[in-house]
């Protein structure tokens, strides 16, 4: 089973990355996949966002896809942080599938970006 090590840790992962235990996650854990994945260290705009797909994952119990997410951080920070252009930036391999990986949630269903 595909996993990763951190301060003594294990966590285990789908094979696309995903953590199986969503309650291991924390700020460590996540400043860990975002540099895995080449981001360097989180920036404040990707933590905004990255901890509006944890609120959102804990006030729905699902992990938005793109079209979604972009609708509803419109509706909380409007359109210039919703913008594809914007989201892609932060999260270049998609906003959705990404965005939820380094925070910890279960990948979208029917995602694409």
């Amino acid at each position: 089973m595909p996993h990763f090590n951190l301060n003594g840790v294990k966590y285990e992962t789908t094979d696309d990355g995903y953590l199986l235990d969503l309650n291991q996650w924390n700020d460590d854990v996540a400043r860990y996949m975002a540099k895995a994945e080449g981001l360097g260290d989180l920036t404040g705009p990707r933590w905004e966002i990255i901890l509006f797909l944890r609120w959102f994952y804990k006030e729905y119990a699902i992990s938005p896809m793109v079209k979604i997410l972009m609708k509803e951080l419109e509706k909380k920070y409007g359109p210039e942080k919703a913008s594809r252009e914007y989201l892609y930036e932060l999260f270049p391999h998609g906003p959705s599938k990404q965005g939820t990986r380094i925070a910890g949630l279960p990948k979208p269903h029917d995602c694409i970006d």
